[in-house]
């Protein structure tokens, strides 16, 4: 005699039970390769984003298009060709968020196993957040935790990296239940891993520098003045890496880097900033970069070139970089923490 089917509710109950959830990790992008064409697909869909540079089109586009893309992709190629991971033919962006997820996903899979699926997606470039979604629906994913990797939430990036993957949600049939996680620029385990970090560059600095320099990537004031939390939660995540460390206010100061264009942009510049230092008679200085989760073109070139030459050139002498977090252990345990806390009642 056959056996009965299983009953409609064990059924329902088993299908569950082997549902898997995806955490994907988003970053900001990268270029496929530091060549004139391959710069400027990157650059044109970063800086045709309006989360990013938000002026009406008619008047932005044909600037974009016709002088800055006409230009730029060059120096822009050159920059990232300084630190391009020649081994790997790739930026040091995605060689180190690939790093982060693997870590990553072997910290989940021990409590875990394989009921959880980590990936990873870049905004702009690739691998694209489209394609990473796919792939996780394509696993069995019916809920998806949805993690862009910047403590400081800001329209220019943990917004985007949101708009997008809802976009990528839009092209499927069947679309998964999801979480996106916040900011996490006052998470314990974030600032414990930041101080440590500042901590051993410190120890190994020869002489010990005298001041502490918290770079974090600019933007227009007027983004703030509209209501953007970026420069406020820059400005708390300081304050909790001083109390931290047990610093005195004399020993670390805030600034803001990266400047695109005339308006005016948050302020203190940190390339005018390191300079004043200098001229006011600080030799020996360390800059760290809280706002990056993972070394980039910002940090590798722009901080440890073009604001250590400011600072060297107005007479400073010794300058100390302090890494992003990148793949650290304690970095993945702050991150694993975060991510088991946006599973809670899914896995």
């Amino acid at each position: 005699m056959a056996d009965a089917p299983a009953p409609k509710q064990d059924q329902e109950t088993t299908a569950e039970n082997e549902m898997k959830v995806g955490v994907l990790l988003a970053n900001l992008g990268t270029p496929d390769a530091t060549d004139y064409w391959s710069m400027r697909r990157y650059l044109n869909e970063f800086l045709s984003d309006k989360r990013v540079v938000d002026h009406p089109a008619w008047r932005w586009q044909p600037i974009l298009q016709l002088i800055i893309l006409s230009r730029r992709p060059f120096t822009s190629g050159k920059a990232y060709r300084s630190i391009w991971n020649t081994e790997k033919n790739e930026s040091p962006l995605l060689t180190i968020t690939r790093a982060q997820t693997e870590k990553l996903a072997e910290d989940i899979s021990s409590s875990y196993g394989d009921k959880v699926v980590v990936d990873f997606c870049m905004r702009y470039g690739n691998p694209s957040v489209s394609s990473a979604v796919a792939g996780l629906i394509g696993q069995g994913c019916r809920r998806i935790v949805f993690f862009p990797l910047y403590p400081q939430y800001a329209g220019a990036t943990t917004a985007t990296a949101n708009d997008h993957f809802f976009r990528a949600l839009m092209q499927q049939v069947w679309q998964p239940a999801v979480r996106t996680v916040p900011a996490y620029y006052d998470n314990e385990g974030y600032i414990a891993a930041l101080a440590a970090s500042i901590e051993r560059a410190y120890e190994n600095a020869d002489p010990r520098p005298e001041t502490l320099v918290v770079s974090y990537h600019g933007m227009p004031e007027r983004y703030r003045e509209q209501g953007d939390p970026y420069y406020d939660q820059c400005l708390r995540t300081t304050h909790l890496l001083r109390e931290k460390l047990g610093w005195d206010r004399a020993q670390i100061i805030t600034s803001f880097q990266s400047r695109f264009g005339p308006e005016k942009w948050l302020s203190p510049a940190t390339v005018d900033e390191v300079a004043r230092l200098a001229g006011n008679g600080t030799r020996n200085i360390a800059v760290v970069a809280p706002a990056f989760s993972a070394d980039c073109i910002e940090t590798l070139e722009e901080i440890n070139e073009e604001i250590r030459d400011s600072f060297m050139s107005a007479g400073g002498e010794h300058f100390t970089y302090v890494p992003c977090l990148n793949d650290e252990p304690a970095h993945i345990r702050a991150l694993s923490d975060i991510v088991r806390d946006n599973l809670a009642g899914w896995v």
